[in-house]
C-alpha cells in the first residue's frame, strides 16, 4: 500500500456518479488494499439518493442469510482419565497475498498456450542449429524473427479470441490499458532474456551484437498497441509483425545470387547496426508510447475482436 489516499472531491465524485470511468475503476483498484478510504467512499455512497436503496438491499441480504445454528455448550465435567496431549499444529505457509495473486491472475494467459513453447522454441533451436547442426548464420535468423516475437505474444494474451475469462477480466477495476501493460510486461519478461541468451550463445557471423534486436522489439510492440486502439490487437499485430518481416525477408529474396544469410545479415545491419539505426527505433518507441497513452481511452472498451 502506498500513502496515496482518494482526495474528498474524488469521494464525493464517485459517490454522485459524476467520476469518469476510467478514473472510477482507478479508484476502485485502490480500494481493495485501503480500508481507509473504503469507509470514506461507503460513507459517501450512502450519503447519496442510492443510499436508501442500498440500505434496502442490505438488509434483504441480511434477512435471507441462514442463521447459524447454536452451538452446544461445552461441558465442564473432569477427565477421569488422563487425555492425550494434542498434537502441535504445523505452522501455516504465508499465503502469497492478494497484490501477487492479482498479478499472476492478470499476467497469466500471456505466458501459457502455444507462445511460450514457441518462444523457447526459437531460443533453444537457435542454439542447437548453431552446435548440433554446424550451421552458420544463425544469429541473422535469430536477429530478424526475434522482434516479431514479444509482437505474437502481445496478440496472443489479449482479447477474447485468447482469454476465456475475457469478459469477466476486462469488467474489473484492473482492466484497461492497465490489464494490456500487465500481460505485454509478462511477456518481455520471458522473451528478452531468452532470445537475448541465445544470440550471445549462437556465432556472430556478420549480423549485429545480440541485444540490436531489443529496441527494434519493444518499438514494434509499443507501436501494436497504439495501434491496436484504433483496428483492434489481432490486425496492428499482423501490421507490424508482417511489416518487419515484409522490411528484412523481402530485400533479402529479391536479390539475386549469393548466400541467404549472408545477405540477411548484411540486411540487418542495414536495419539494427549503428547509432542511427537505433536511434530511430529509440525515436519509435518514444512516439508509440505517446500515441499509446493518448489511445489509453480506447483500451476501456471490450475488446472483441
Amino acid at each position: 500500500m502506498t500513502g496515496w489516499h482518494a482526495s474528498d472531491d474524488l469521494v464525493t465524485r464517485y459517490g454522485d456518479g459524476s467520476l469518469p470511468e476510467p478514473d472510477a475503476w482507478s479508484l476502485e483498484k485502490h480500494l481493495e488494499t485501503c480500508g481507509r478510504c473504503a469507509t470514506r467512499v461507503s460513507r459517501a455512497v450512502r450519503e447519496t439518493a442510492a443510499g436508501a436503496a442500498l440500505a434496502q438491499v442490505r438488509e434483504a441480504v441480511l434477512g435471507a442469510a441462514p442463521t447459524r445454528p447454536a452451538t452446544a455448550t461445552p461441558t465442564t465435567a473432569k477427565p477421569t482419565t488422563a487425555q492425550p496431549r494434542p498434537r502441535a499444529r504445523p505452522l501455516a505457509l504465508p499465503s502469497p497475498g492478494p497484490r501477487l495473486a492479482h498479478l499472476l491472475w492478470a499476467a497469466g494467459p500471456a505466458v501459457r498456450g502455444a507462445w511460450l513453447p514457441a518462444v523457447l522454441l526459437v531460443a533453444f533451436g537457435a542454439v542447437a542449429l548453431a552446435y548440433g547442426a554446424d550451421i552458420t548464420g544463425v544469429r541473422p535468423l535469430l536477429l530478424a524473427v526475434a522482434p516479431v516475437v514479444p509482437v505474437a505474444g502481445v496478440a496472443l494474451s489479449y482479447g477474447a479470441h485468447a482469454d476465456p475469462l475475457h469478459e469477466i477480466a476486462a469488467s474489473t477495476p484492473s482492466a484497461g490499458l492497465r490489464l494490456v501493460l500487465t500481460r505485454t510486461a509478462a511477456v518481455l519478461a520471458v522473451s528478452v532474456p531468452l532470445l537475448t541468451l541465445a544470440g550471445l550463445l549462437v556465432p556472430s557471423s556478420d549480423a549485429p551484437g545480440a541485444a540490436a534486436w531489443l529496441l527494434p522489439g519493444l518499438a514494434l510492440t509499443l507501436a501494436s498497441l497504439a495501434l491496436a486502439g484504433y483496428v483492434g490487437v489481432r490486425t496492428a499485430t499482423a501490421v507490424t509483425g508482417g511489416g518487419w518481416l515484409c522490411a528484412v525477408l523481402a530485400p533479402v529474396l529479391a536479390a539475386p545470387g549469393g548466400r541467404l544469410t549472408a545477405r540477411l545479415a548484411e540486411q540487418l545491419q542495414y536495419c539494427l547496426d549503428g547509432a542511427p539505426a537505433q536511434g530511430g527505433w529509440a525515436a519509435a518507441a518514444v512516439l508509440s508510447a505517446v500515441l499509446l497513452a493518448a489511445r489509453r481511452p480506447a483500451y476501456d472498451r471490450l475488446e472483441t475482436r
